[in-house]
């Protein structure tokens, strides 16, 4: 078995309610379900529930290279989407394009002046053949517009995190482009919608089997070194995810 905590997972014990279990397959490690839950589920839930993304269309992903983006570029591969990984360098971009994504780019540091925001979305443009279909917006900041501006007619804006704060959108451009800003409450779907988070769990582990996704963990720490996981997560090291092993 392996469950969601919410708070309170670095502990030798834990008690924890059985709607946050789930059954592990046996064909799963402990190490790699532990990197998988959190981050395959919302993405999965963002791209199949709430973006609707279908085969043939161009996913640009911010924030490409941690837990939940490095999960999106590979479900987006995975559902037939052509996928830009964007990240904050070219060691990133790499990492990305190493795990299946089909194009990257390196942004610039936040905050962006309006010149760079124009740069940031033209570049999109260009990497996406005119522009994209749907945003998986794992960042927020000043890079949420330009994004935004870059969608093509009917796009899908995926309100993911905002790591790098909220952003503020002109909501003229929805009207322009006919697009849409959606928010993906991946928990609060867990808790209101069990079933349907069990088609998509299943649907992730089918993937997993297939060789279509693995979590990538980036270090492996004992407990006792926990507070030097966080270190790294803070320091933006890390690359998909940090696990701590009891």
């Amino acid at each position: 078995m392996f469950g969601s905590t919410g708070a309170g997972g670095m502990a030798e014990e834990i008690v924890v309610h059985a709607s946050r279990m789930n059954a592990l397959p046996d064909f799963m490690p402990f190490e790699e379900a532990a990197a998988l839950l959190m981050t395959y589920g919302t993405s999965h839930y963002a791209l199949k529930d709430r973006g609707k993304i279908q085969k043939g269309e161009t996913l640009l992903v911010l924030g490409a290279a941690g837990g939940v983006g490095l999960a999106a570029v590979e479900l987006g591969v995975a559902m037939g989407a052509t996928v830009i990984a964007a990240a904050s360098s070219q060691d990133k971009v790499d990492f990305c394009l190493s795990k299946g994504a089909h194009k990257g780019l390196v942004y610039p540091q936040n905050p962006l002046s309006r010149d760079q925001q124009k740069e940031f979305s033209d570049k999109i443009k260009e990497l996406g053949g005119g522009g994209v279909d749907v945003v998986y917006d794992g960042v927020g900041g000043d890079y949420a517009e330009p994004a935004v501006r870059a969608l093509n007619w009917d796009g899908r804006f995926l309100v993911i995190g905002f790591p790098a704060g909220i952003p503020k959108l002109p909501l003229n451009l929805t009207l322009l482009k006919s697009c849409q800003i959606v928010g993906v409450f991946w928990g609060a779907f867990v808790a209101k919608d069990p079933k349907g988070h069990a088609d998509n769990l299943a649907d992730i582990f089918r993937m997993y089997q297939a060789g279509q996704i693995k979590p990538h963990i980036s270090n492996r720490y004992p407990l006792e070194r926990a507070a030097d996981a966080i270190k790294e997560l803070s320091e933006r090291r890390a690359k998909g995810k940090v696990v701590i092993t009891i």
